[in-house]
């Protein structure tokens, strides 16, 4: 029995028709999403980096050569308000990990671009973000994790479309 039984078996006898099928699902997510959150920001906090921050340059690395995209490109593939990518951004041209450059294709646009040290750092990074990642798995059959993540998929899809 966890902390989330516990709590369901209260409810169970103060209110015995409530649907507490939502609340076990929900109250453990929220539970691994912070216990999740918190080791994965640990590994960041290594290299100096918080988790958006380390969005930011993952999304250029995998954006492939030459590691650029406009603002407009990294907002649309994060989910952030501009305010809040431009303090990311400064905060990472501050570190020398990015750049801004004129567009070459449009002077008044701007692109952000990996640095080699960026490039480097976030190499290192990727590696061992995954290797956390993989860690807190670990507890999971390979078919169980692959179970869950189509679960959660399904689910998401639900708000995303």
């Amino acid at each position: 029995m966890d902390a989330i039984d516990r709590v369901l078996s209260q409810w169970d006898k103060e209110i015995p028709e409530l649907n507490t099928v939502p609340m076990a699902m929900i109250g453990r997510l929220m539970r691994l999403s912070k216990i999740l959150e918190s080791r994965i920001a640990e590994v960041h906090k290594k290299y100096d980096l918080k988790m958006g921050e380390f969005d930011v340059l993952a999304t250029l690395r995998r954006a492939g050569m030459p590691y650029r995209l406009t603002p407009s490109e990294l907002l649309a593939s994060m989910l952030l308000t501009s305010g809040a990518m431009t303090n990311r951004l400064d905060k990472l041209e501050s570190k020398n990990l990015i750049v801004r450059k004129h567009s070459q294709a449009d002077r008044r646009s701007v692109e952000v671009e990996l640095t080699e040290k960026g490039l480097v750092l976030v190499d290192d990074l990727i590696v061992e973000h995954v290797r956390e990642q993989e860690a807190l798995v670990d507890g999971l059959s390979q078919t169980e994790q692959e179970q869950i993540g189509q679960c959660l998929k399904l689910w998401l899809k639900t708000f995303e479309g």
